[in-house]
Order: C-alpha cells, then sequence, then structure tokens
C-alpha cells in the first residue's frame, strides 16, 4: 500500500561476514531506521567451568586462558587473583609486577586490533593496515616474553612462571616508546574532524544513566561518561603502586567509547613504562596453599572492562565450582539501546563499539522443542545416560 511502511527483519548471524564468532542478531526495520532488536546467544558454549571442576587449581589455569584469545591474560590474572585469595597466598612483589606488565602490553594489543577493525569497518582502510603493521610490534615483544603470541601461559597460582630479565625490560622499554606515535595516530584519526571519527560520531548514543541502568563496563561504559575501571578502584596486580588516569568520554557514541580505547594506550604504554623502571627484585611464585572451605569473589579490568570470576572451594585441590562473568556478557545488553533508531548502515561499528567476544559469553540454553520456550540449566540438572553422556 502506498504510504505505509513495511517492517522487515534483518538477521545477522548465527554465522555473518564481520561476526567472528557465531551469534544471531535479528534486528526489526522501518524505511531503513532499527525499530526493535533481538540478541540470541549459546552458538559456541564450550563448557569452559565444568572442565575446570575437573582439574587442579594450577591446571585450572590453562583453561581460564583459553575462554578468550584476545584477553588471555586477563582470565588468567582474574582467575589467580581469586584463587590465591581463597587459597590464602601472597603474591611475591616482582611477579605482581611482572603481572600487570604483560597485562598493559596484552591491552595494547587487543586495544590496536579492535581499532584497526573498526576503522576496516567503515571503509578506512589505509588505516587498518598502518594500525595492523605497526601492532607487530606489541605481538613481537609478547613473544619475546613468553614465547607465544596469544596464550602466554605467563600467570599461575601464586605468581608467574617466566621472568623479565634485564635484556628484555630494555626491550620491552624501547618498544613502548616505538609505538607511542601509533598511539598517537590512533587518537588523530578518531578526532571529530578525523577519517575514523566524522564516520561515528552521534551514532550508538547511550547516556550516562542508561550505561549504569543496562549494566555496561569497561571502554563502553566510559565512554557514557561513568568513571568506572577495577585497575583504580580495586587495585590488584601493582596497579596500586602506578599512576595512571582513569580515561572518560562523555559523548555515548562509538566515537567515544572508540576514543576511550585510544586514549587507553597511552596509559598502558606510560604504565609499562613505570613498572618496567620499578621492577623489584625477588622471586616471581609463592609456595602452594592448603586446601580450603570456601568462596570468593575476584575480579579484574580485562580490555572489555570488568571481567568476574567466582571459585568454591570444598577442601580438595580442585575448585568445586567456577563461575565467569565476561565484560560481553555484560556489554552486549546496551544494543537494546545503542541500535534502536540507528540507520541499517551503521550497525556493524555500533555492534564492534562493544568490541564483542561472543565465544567467552555463551552459556547453554535448553529448547523445548514443542513450545519454544528457552531455559538455563545448573549442569547437575541435567539427565545423564549410563554412559555418562547427556540424554
Amino acid at each position: 500500500m502506498v504510504g505505509v511502511s513495511a517492517r522487515r527483519e534483518v538477521v545477522i548471524g548465527p554465522y555473518h561476514e564481520y561476526l567472528l564468532e557465531p551469534e544471531r542478531i535479528t534486528l526489526y526495520v522501518e524505511d531503513g531506521v532499527v525499530k526493535d532488536v533481538d540478541v540470541r546467544l549459546g552458538y559456541c558454549h564450550r563448557g569452559i567451568e565444568k572442565l575446570m571442576t575437573t582439574r587442579t587449581y594450577k591446571q585450572a589455569v590453562f583453561l581460564s586462558e583459553r575462554v578468550c584469545g584476545i584477553c588471555s591474560h586477563a582470565h588468567t590474572t582474574a582467575y589467580c587473583t581469586t584463587a590465591e585469595a581463597l587459597l590464602g597466598m601472597e603474591v611475591p612483589e616482582r611477579g605482581l609486577y611482572i603481572r600487570t606488565v604483560v597485562a598493559e602490553i596484552e591491552r595494547l594489543h587487543s586495544h590496536f586490533l579492535w581499532l584497526a577493525l573498526l576503522a576496516h569497518g567503515v571503509g578506512e582502510h589505509e588505516a587498518f593496515a598502518h594500525i595492523m603493521k605497526e601492532r607487530e610490534k606489541v605481538m613481537d615483544l609478547l613473544e619475546l616474553i613468553s614465547g607465544n603470541r596469544v596464550h602466554y601461559a605467563i600467570n599461575t597460582v601464586g605468581g608467574v612462571r617466566r621472568d623479565i630479565t634485564p635484556k628484555v625490560a630494555e626491550k620491552i622499554a624501547a618498544t613502548m616508546k616505538e609505538i607511542r606515535p601509533l598511539a598517537d595516530y590512533c587518537v588523530d584519526i578518531l578526532d571529530e574532524n578525523g577519517p575514523v571519527g566524522e564516520k561515528v560520531a552521534g551514532i550508538g548514543v547511550m547516556g550516562y544513566d542508561e550505561a549504569i541502568r543496562l549494566g555496561a563496563v569497561g571502554p563502553t561504559l566510559r565512554g557514557s561518561g561513568v568513571r568506572s575501571d577495577v585497575r583504580a578502584d580495586d587495585p590488584y596486580a601493582a596497579y596500586g603502586e602506578l599512576s595512571f588516569d582513569v580515561v572518560v568520554e562523555e559523548d555515548g557514541d562509538v566515537r567515544a567509547r572508540a576514543m576511550v580505547r585510544a586514549r587507553e594506550n597511552l596509559e598502558s604504554i606510560s604504565m609499562v613504562e613505570q613498572a618496567i623502571g620499578a621492577l623489584p627484585p625477588g622471586p616471581i611464585v609463592a609456595e602452594p596453599g592448603e586446601p580450603v572451605v570456601g568462596e570468593f569473589v575476584g575480579r579484574g579490568e580485562a580490555p572489555r572492562g570488568e571481567l568476574i570470576y567466582y571459585i568454591r572451594a570444598n577442601g580438595t585441590n580442585m575448585p568445586e565450582r567456577v563461575k565467569i562473568r565476561t565484560p560481553t556478557y555484560a556489554n552486549v545488553f546496551t544494543y537494546t539501546k545503542t541500535l534502536l533508531g540507528a540507520r541499517l548502515e551503521h550497525v556493524r561499528p555500533i555492534i564492534e563499539s562493544i568490541d564483542p567476544c561472543f565465544a567467552c559469553t555463551d552459556r547453554l540454553v535448553i529448547v523445548d522443542a514443542r513450545t519454544g520456550r528457552r531455559r538455563e540449566v545448573a549442569v547437575e540438572d541435567l539427565p545423564y545416560g549410563a554412559s555418562g553422556g547427556v540424554v
């Protein structure tokens, strides 16, 4: 009928060219404008939380590292910090500083990667290529420290597994100076008149109160003007000994969330330089703690935001229960605000603005084939067959 707009569904996923992991986002669109959104999780559940209860505390570190490849060190840091508090272990000061050094180098590699992908997503391919090329210096540094580019295996319960020699410390300091121009470049391209900034300014807006109401964390929250960062609010590792600013932007749009990450790169470089310059002598790992009965909740600031670990202990050398609350799980709910009213061509940068990691977000959901009713269940409530497999 002439004059009547047609409402249609636009489905992104579960497999899509710009979703690196499978998820399903359904947009309800009228005249090219998003009127409603539905996000469905549950395509990548790997059962890591359950597997961690079948390993010792130290063995489970390597499982926590595989929750996410981009921020694997953040996961092992949060897990180890929680386990150490539960077991009453005191990590040597040098071990805490090394954790912090690797954490901030990882933040650099994560933020640079995301900024490059944002540039690619809005058609600024030259910026994408430049950031990715210079980012290799950060990846080389992680390989030098740990022997790996993705899963570094630095942390263990009680401290760290690898020391930083004076020669490696010199290389770290030199690399920080080399990549500072890249950090400045990222800030420049996100300026209001910059090639990336002008394309993402004013879209996907989420205000201060809305960010709090929707439970946003990390750069997504700080991009809406909320000063919240676990490193400053609840210091762990060596963050309490370092000087840094919590980066906040007020506009609440995609550009603001990107600018938070860009400016945080400069803070991360400064923190690495401080930590390397003040690296204390001494051991890097403590003796194992005794098995206990109890529970503890720990947290850390992953590149994407607040990461929470819960561990329950039953007096054995294996955790009885591990629960992980990842940043994306908190931030994905912001889509219900940031996508509403957006033009279809702006959907991609808005989705990517939270730096989503869906593989670390997924949880098991049971769907009744007859009614379509969905529910989450505990593992112990699942029916098991004689072979131990789920029926």
